[in-house]
């Protein structure tokens, strides 16, 4: 569907303005959006995950851990996947109101791709370098988005994600540096061509959430404070667009309707995409490649 053709429906739970704006500059942030028992629900399943990760010396498919975490302190990167380890998240992205959320950008006919909880350690919780989403999990078009809710306060101090308004409408950018290494992150001669002054930094209280489209280009610098910054993301898609690479192949969840009905066929968009490693060969984090983790 386009924009026109969406913002002709009647809104679930955005108002109006919060819709245009997405379409416009290519995200928006809206506060206090998740009410305080899907809150309670999802901070009481996370800070499980939190006291399991205690327990984990080495490599664990869960969770993505920063190098210094220990069973004292725990340094959690990601949990990798929620929706596939707990049906408390599942059950939020598939009928609560984030699903409204992406019913209200993308029409009456949405799919669930895929999830992640990024924690943001406190003092010094990792950057995310400035990116776009699409060049990791490519599409048949750009009807993608990722929905984010925090889980805490967060404040100017605590790392908020930016987001530079009407970047999801210029080419996309090379994810791999110049020996041909996926890096998942803009090169530094890209980056310095951007006018970074004019990013927005979308923090809040408990239960705001934040939407970007899967072109938009977006980071977050480290965690400075003295807490950690979590932040549940789910990314939906148009059921029209078609995953193209094996990202998710064997997920239980991914690809699945949880608005609407399935597409008889694929819509494309014409703009080219580049296409990242063979991820079937495995896949490990934004955090690992952006940081050389290889």
């Amino acid at each position: 569907m386009t924009p026109d053709e969406i913002l002709a429906r009647e809104p679930l739970i955005l108002s109006t303005s919060q819709r245009e704006k997405y379409f416009i500059d290519g995200y928006l942030g809206a506060a206090s959006l998740i009410d305080a028992s899907w809150l309670k629900r999802l901070n009481d399943v996370t800070g499980e995950f939190v006291e399991l990760s205690r327990t984990i010396t080495g490599r664990d498919g869960r969770f993505d851990l920063e190098p210094d975490h220990r069973a004292d302190s725990p340094r959690i990167r990601r949990l990798n996947s929620p929706v596939e380890i707990h049906d408390t998240y599942w059950e939020f992205a598939s009928q609560g109101p984030i699903a409204d959320v992406a019913e209200d950008l993308l029409g009456p006919d949405v799919k669930f791709h895929h999830s992640k909880l990024n924690f943001k350690w406190s003092g010094g919780g990792e950057e995310v370098k400035w990116h776009q989403d699409i060049q990791f999990w490519p599409h048949t078009n750009y009807d993608v988005l990722t929905i984010g809710v925090y889980l805490s306060d967060v404040d100017a101090d605590m790392a908020p994600m930016g987001v530079l308004p009407g970047a999801h409408e210029v080419p996309l950018y090379d994810l791999y540096d110049e020996r041909g290494q996926w890096t998942g992150n803009l090169r530094e001669e890209d980056v310095s061509g951007l006018d970074l002054s004019k990013a927005e930094y979308l923090g809040g209280p408990a239960g705001s959430i934040t939407v970007h489209n899967c072109r938009a280009i977006h980071g977050s610098p480290p965690n400075l404070s003295e807490r950690p910054r979590p932040l549940l993301l789910c990314a939906y898609s148009a059921a029209d667009a078609i995953p193209i690479t094996s990202l998710n192949r064997g997920a239980s969840h991914s690809e699945a309707i949880v608005r609407g009905k399935p597409a008889r066929w694929a819509r494309f968009d014409p703009r080219p995409c580049l296409m990242p490693p063979d991820w079937s060969k495995g896949y490990k984090s934004i955090f690992a490649y952006q940081q050389g983790d290889q």
